[in-house]
């Protein structure tokens, strides 16, 4: 039987640090609010002249470097992004350019901070069915650009990065599976409403949030995905080495992991310094993770994530 492994990671952070101090003089907020409400501490901003594409390409060199991969064994490139670098073509055909890779598949997926999930999840299905060896999977957000600044509400929560993963084929399992779902009736709760109509800017072109539905929605979902997962590859909550959600807000976090019965230090957290950078939080958070050698092998870790839509998903994967 085929399987997938993830066989390298990657990550950028754009220079341009934002504090909780610096936002004081921005918005009328502070550092204590913030850090008590979200436990963010700081946020990476893109330059003007960086776009999403250009954040991804700094993590997938990094990704490359890590599994000793080069360009041209790469046949399936996935990036998810809820802020591409333009309305088409899609971020990943630029991103293949920029890396000098042709003629393999490439494209967006869209499922906002469960982008990655959704990216890997396709990935790894490609590969079980032979349509591909090895897939470059980013996710890469420039969230800076779509935040109302005077909306404390929402620009406090948000950063800009990038993340990514080479997985290929493998004959024991490295992902062991994938779960996807959404919940479309949830549409407006969390999204970016906006639009462009015949050269012009249609309704509201920012973030608009309803804080408290999501975090409810977020850590019942974010339970139940991880039992979903466990009972299909009769794991037990114990067996799991590292849990890796999405880096939406602290709280969220840590009443996941209670529910659960989890201990925090098995939780890998980046929040503090990365806010949250929507599809590329998991695998930003998973590079450090591999990196400061965390994760180890045949460890069992579990990504999970909720976003925009509502979706949610989780990849199980041993290590």
């Amino acid at each position: 039987m085929m399987y997938s492994k993830i066989i390298g990671t990657g990550s950028y952070l754009p220079e341009k640090i934002l504090t909780n101090s610096d936002l004081e003089s921005i918005v009328d907020t502070s550092d204590s609010w913030i850090r008590s409400r979200t436990g963010i501490e700081q946020r990476h901003i893109a330059a003007e002249s960086e776009m999403a594409s250009d954040l991804a390409v700094n993590a997938c060199h990094k990704a490359m470097e890590s599994a000793d991969i080069g360009a041209d064994e790469i046949d399936l490139i996935i990036v998810a992004t809820t802020t591409p670098d333009m309305i088409f073509p899609s971020t990943a055909c630029i991103l293949q350019n920029k890396l000098g890779i042709q003629g393999c598949p490439a494209f967006d997926v869209q499922a906002v901070c469960s982008g990655f999930i959704y990216a890997l999840a396709t990935a790894d299905m490609f590969i079980r069915a032979g349509r591909c060896r090895t897939a470059l999977v980013v996710g890469t957000e420039i969230y800076s650009r779509i935040l109302d600044w005077n909306d404390r509400s929402t620009c406090v929560l948000f950063g800009d990065g990038a993340g990514a993963v080479l997985i290929t084929k493998c004959d024991q399992p490295g992902i062991l599976s994938s779960h996807l779902h959404a919940n479309g009736s949830h549409y407006t709760t969390l999204a970016l409403p906006g639009s462009i109509s015949r050269g012009k800017i249609k309704g509201n072109p920012f973030i608009t949030m309803d804080g408290n539905t999501v975090f409810k929605f977020a850590v019942k979902v974010m339970e139940e995905i991880v039992h979903e997962a466990l009972a299909e590859n009769n794991l037990q909550i114990s067996d799991i080495s590292w849990l890796i959600p999405h880096q939406a807000n602290i709280r969220i976090i840590q009443s996941t992991a209670k529910k659960l019965g989890i201990s925090m230090d098995k939780v890998v957290t980046t929040i503090a310094k990365h806010g949250n950078t929507s599809a590329a939080s998991i695998p930003l958070a998973l590079d450090i993770a591999v990196r400061d050698e965390r994760i180890r092998p045949d460890q069992y870790v579990l990504l999970e994530g909720v976003g925009g839509g509502f979706t949610w998903g989780a990849v199980l994967i041993r290590w």
